[in-house]
C-alpha cells in the first residue's frame, strides 16, 4: 500500500493550493479516502473525507473553502483548498478510510503566511 501526497507549499492568506494523493496497492475505488492535518497548535484534525458512493465530509473549519474529489480511474484523491487562512497551516495527510482511518500517507506541508 502506498499513498503519496503532493501539492503543499507556502501560500499567502486568501490564496489557494491543490493537494493530490496518488494511491496504489489496494482497491481504491471501493475505499473511503480522507484528508487530515496536524499542527502543534491544534493537534490532529480530520479535514475531509469522500466515500465510494460520492458522499463527502468536511470539518466545520473548512466548509465552503475546501473541496475533496476522487478519480477512481487514476487512483487519486484531491483536496482543493481556497481562501486559505493562517490557521490552515499544518502537515496534511492523505489516508485510507473514513472513521477509522486504516493507513496514512507521509504528509505534505502547507504554510499560510504573508
Amino acid at each position: 500500500v502506498q499513498l503519496v501526497e503532493s501539492g503543499g507549499g507556502l501560500v499567502q492568506p486568501g490564496g489557494s493550493l491543490r493537494l493530490s494523493c496518488a494511491a496504489s496497492g489496494f482497491t481504491f475505488s471501493t475505499s473511503p479516502m480522507s484528508w487530515a492535518r496536524q499542527s502543534p497548535e491544534k493537534g490532529l484534525e480530520r479535514v475531509s473525507a469522500i466515500y465510494n458512493d460520492g458522499r463527502t465530509f468536511y470539518a466545520d473549519s473548512v466548509k465552503g473553502r475546501f473541496t475533496i474529489s476522487r478519480d477512481n480511474a487514476k487512483n487519486t484523491v484531491t483536496l482543493q483548498m481556497n481562501n486559505l487562512k493562517p490557521e490552515d497551516t499544518a502537515d496534511y495527510y492523505c489516508a485510507i478510510g473514513g472513521v477509522p482511518v486504516t493507513y496514512w500517507g507521509q504528509g505534505t506541508q502547507v504554510t499560510v503566511s504573508s
